[in-house]
């Protein structure tokens, strides 16, 4: 299929990079991948690119003050604040340059024209609610590793799309349509490369202080005096039994002895009488 205009900007190969540095980071391996009918927002085409900024990050900077966290750097903060307001200036464009197209005068089948409308659908609701939301937590959280590969995430999903548009607009659709959507390609190419450069960054500071921290709490440990160890005592001496008590037999008392009655003889008081 030849396009009547300029090729397509080459897709960059960022994302080896970045998994390749994000493999220390156990946290990133649960996030879900977000599929393209959840796409993110993309930077408009001709807003300026931020200039790229020395790698001077603040470790602990990924909430907002007042948490009991490090503050994020100035240098990461205001690169950050460059890439997102790129991001949405081509967000704009591209959501304007996907309403001018007239997908149903194109010369092909009514199939292919389908897919063509679903995937602009598609990219419009993105660009209106996804990458958005991405966008504001990264705000409120400049520094996080997470929201930040989720919205690399969002944006190498929306290239594929959005890409894929484009191709079909410079075959079937006119020239001027095509060097739009072009433009917004390249400006969400130039976006995807600073993130990936960014994520590289800070997942490398990170790192860094992950084996300080380790270094140092060696060092802590080390320097704990070891506690002397406790003696038990066992008592393995047999105490001797006591004899068991002998019980006194109990003394039976005498019977009382009768009074003799006056003019009975021994025998007659020893021996009842019989009855006659």
């Amino acid at each position: 299929m030849l396009l009547h205009a300029s090729p397509l900007p080459p897709k960059m190969n960022y994302n080896q990079t970045v998994y390749r540095t994000l493999s220390l980071l156990p946290l990133l391996c649960t996030i879900p991948f977000f599929a393209y009918p959840s796409l993110g927002q993309a930077p408009p085409a001709n807003a300026p690119v931020a200039a790229k900024s020395a790698p001077e990050y603040s470790v602990q900077g990924t909430a907002p003050s007042g948490q009991g966290t490090a503050p994020v750097s100035y240098v990461s903060v205001a690169q950050l604040n460059g890439l997102l307001s790129q991001l949405d200036a081509t967000s704009k464009t591209t959501q304007s340059d996907l309403t001018k197209l007239r997908v149903e005068r194109w010369k092909t089948d009514a199939n292919y024209k389908k897919q063509i409308l679903a995937n602009t659908d598609s990219i419009q609701r993105n660009l209106q609610g996804a990458l958005p939301e991405i966008m504001t937590q990264l705000r409120n959280a400049p520094e996080d590793l997470p929201s930040t590969f989720k919205l690399y995430r969002n944006l190498d999903a929306l290239y594929d799309v959005l890409g894929s548009v484009a191709e079909s607009t410079g075959a079937f659709g006119p020239k001027d349509d095509f060097q739009s959507l072009s433009n917004d390609l390249n400006s969400f190419e130039a976006s995807r490369k600073t993130l990936a450069e960014r994520i590289e960054t800070l997942a490398s500071a990170k790192e860094s202080e992950i084996a300080r921290l380790r270094t140092d709490l060696k060092a802590a440990q080390a320097a704990i005096p070891a506690a002397p160890p406790k003696k038990i005592v066992i008592d393995d001496t047999e105490t001797p039994k006591k004899p068991p008590v002998k019980k006194k037999p109990a003394v039976r008392k005498p019977a009382p002895a009768t009074t003799p009655t006056p003019g009975q003889t021994p025998a007659q008081q020893q021996s009842p009488q019989k009855p006659q």
